[in-house]
């Protein structure tokens, strides 16, 4: 019995807990070290301006991928085949990359939006056909928010593939009228009334100075380039303002606004 016993020790117990012990030694200090690594690589991506979001995703892809290899070396001291196991993650990986092509290609824009930024949380773009603001820029898609306050959530795919505009990446915009006036009025005095209506208001820039320009002689009115700047959040408040300010200055100071017209001559025949 004694010899049994110790045969049961020599051949199963001792070598197989020799190999558990040393696999749970391998994985613990293996994690402890791949944490290191993860955390040093998060302080260089910090010292580099990363965005926080890129850091903290990179950094958990980072220790995902050394704490595999972590457990293959602790597989490693069991005796596991770890060439078969990595054939099946091989194989497994592939089938999942197949199936969702269309979300990987989504994250990596993601990664390229974050890394790139053509646009930052609170800006106003026209980007996929939508136009809104963001409001939040996640791995796969991104969240926008319409002027009426609609929530739209766009694949980064979407996004990155196409054409962005930034209407918030510079402090000042240039806001472009076309105003045209009859053949019959006073061009002088009506750009005088355009450049009184400018100094007028307070939100248009001096520098840059507005421009105001005879643009073309078209079919039915004499047209002005009228070019003020301002800043980009009084956009859309300073344009509405002017083209209200301009049709009642022109009104009162006797300025036409003419619009498209044809004029149809009848001419009755005489019967023979």
């Amino acid at each position: 019995m004694d010899l049994t016993i110790e045969t049961i020790l020599n051949t199963y117990i001792i070598p197989w807990g020799t190999k558990i012990v040393m696999a749970l030694l391998v994985f613990i200090i293996g994690r402890w070290i791949a944490k290191m690594l993860t955390r040093t690589l998060k302080r260089l991506m910090e010292r580099g301006d990363i965005d926080q979001m890129l850091i903290s995703f990179l950094g958990n892809i980072a220790y995902a991928v050394l704490l595999a290899v972590v457990v293959l070396a602790a597989l490693e001291q069991l005796g596991v085949n770890t060439t078969s196991a990595l054939a099946i993650l091989g194989a497994a990986g592939l089938a999942v990359g197949l199936a969702l092509k269309d979300s990987l290609a989504s994250f990596a824009a993601g990664v390229m939006l974050i890394i790139f930024r053509p646009f930052k949380l609170g800006d106003f773009v026209e980007a996929g056909g939508v136009s809104g603001v963001v409001e939040e820029i996640r791995i796969f898609h991104t969240v926008l928010k319409t002027g009426d306050n609609r929530e739209i959530t766009m694949p980064n795919a979407q996004i990155y593939s196409g054409t962005i505009i930034n209407y918030s990446a510079r402090n000042t915009r240039r806001i472009d009228l076309v105003i045209g006036i009859g053949y019959d009025d006073d061009i002088k005095k009506a750009r005088d009334l355009l450049q009184q209506i400018l100094d007028a208001d307070s939100t248009v820039l001096k520098d840059p100075a507005p421009t105001i320009m005879l643009l073309e002689l078209g079919e039915s009115s004499v047209d002005f380039a009228v070019r003020p700047w301002v800043r980009s959040g009084d956009y859309w408040v300073t344009r509405a303002a002017l083209l209200e300010a301009i049709k009642t200055t022109f009104d009162k100071r006797g300025i036409s606004i003419p619009y498209p017209q044809r004029d149809i001559h009848m001419i009755q025949a005489t019967a023979a």
